[in-house]
């Protein structure tokens, strides 16, 4: 290889092209892996070589400039909020989406109007806006995002959205689930977990409006039980729980609920035999704590379709819908 250039202070193919001995153009034709591009291996890998040696990264918005569209998708980090589970799923899109050319970027607005966040994320000019958080996007939002080009706008939501890709799960049943096992099992007397952290009450409050659907067609009484995650809250939540004559507990998932079944135990009320807990995920917590933790089964679309359906979406406009979330329990000891 001839001797490296002196870069200036910023790097660019300018740099890589004269350390290959090659022109901008077929650096350009290397680092984008052009389909159309004829270039021979001996060359691809002197240029990569060269772009290895000089540290160069390339600009992702001049990339996007000359493939004529974005490849960033926007992930709101909000949609993280709920737990393990969905993180985990999250990163397996992550990887599957940059199997497929696309960057994902997370984004950190928490704005409560739909329009302003949009317009927030609007601003990076994405290829795709994925926000998971179940609710808050807007047909209003939608249009803002569209307007300024971005093809792919995806949420997750208990009905379809005007406007956007919906991954279609009713947060609501996770509360019906919990609540139908409980009843079924004698229970009259629930409380339900609702989580003081940020950011949970979008999906807590539907899974308590589930609870109190099913509670209500049964003639049971419910009452909420603020928890904010900490032992000491657990603590005294679980002294609470005694006091108000609960029988049964929904946890929220199952890291709140394994928190509050540990309190439970360590107050000395039985968990079931005093009060029944129930989580929902699923999680590998669920069966390694004792007594085991009954969960809601969380059922979420492979990630490497809903990667697909957005890769469609951003190619050509329109791609076949998604199957929709569904739930069910995993009976275990803790009720």
């Amino acid at each position: 290889m001839s001797p490296q250039p002196n870069p200036g202070p910023h790097l660019t193919s300018a740099d890589v092209a004269r350390a290959a001995g090659v022109s901008r153009t077929t650096v350009s034709f290397v680092l984008n892996d052009t389909p159309s591009a004829r270039v021979s291996e001996a060359t691809r890998a002197r240029v990569l070589a060269a772009a290895e040696d000089l540290g160069y990264v390339p600009h992702a918005a001049a990339r996007s400039l000359r493939a004529g569209r974005s490849d960033l998708v926007v992930l709101p980090t909000a949609g993280a909020a709920i737990g393990r589970l969905f993180s985990d799923w999250l990163d397996r899109l992550e990887t599957a989406l940059g199997s497929r050319g696309y960057t994902v970027v997370l984004h950190g607005d928490r704005s409560a109007d739909p329009v302003a966040a949009a317009a927030a994320w609007a601003q990076l000019r994405p290829a795709a806006v994925l926000d998971m958080s179940d609710g808050r996007l807007t047909p209003e939002a939608a249009q803002v995002l569209t307007r300024a080009g971005v093809r792919a706008v995806v949420t997750i939501g208990a009905a379809p959205v005007e406007g956007i890709f919906t991954l279609v799960g009713d947060q609501s049943e996770i509360g019906v689930a919990a609540a139908e096992h409980l009843i079924a099992r004698g229970r009259r007397r629930i409380g339900v977990v609702m989580p003081a952290e940020r950011g949970l009450a979008r999906f807590a409050d539907p899974r308590l409006a589930g609870v109190r659907r099913v509670a209500e067609a049964h003639g049971a009484e419910v009452t909420t039980l603020p928890l904010r995650y900490s032992d000491d809250a657990a603590a005294a939540l679980a002294t609470l729980c005694r006091a108000l004559g609960l029988d049964a507990v929904c946890g929220y998932n199952d890291e709140y609920a394994a928190l509050l079944s540990a309190a439970l135990g360590d107050c000395g009320i039985d968990v079931p035999g005093e009060i029944a807990v129930v989580g929902a995920d699923d999680l590998l917590l669920a069966r390694v704590v004792r007594p085991q933790l009954t969960s809601v089964r969380y059922h979420l679309p492979d990630a490497d379709l809903v990667a697909e359906r957005v890769d469609q979406l951003v190619n050509t406009g329109t791609a076949p819908a998604l199957p929709d979330l569904w739930f069910d329990v995993v009976h275990r000891q803790s009720s």
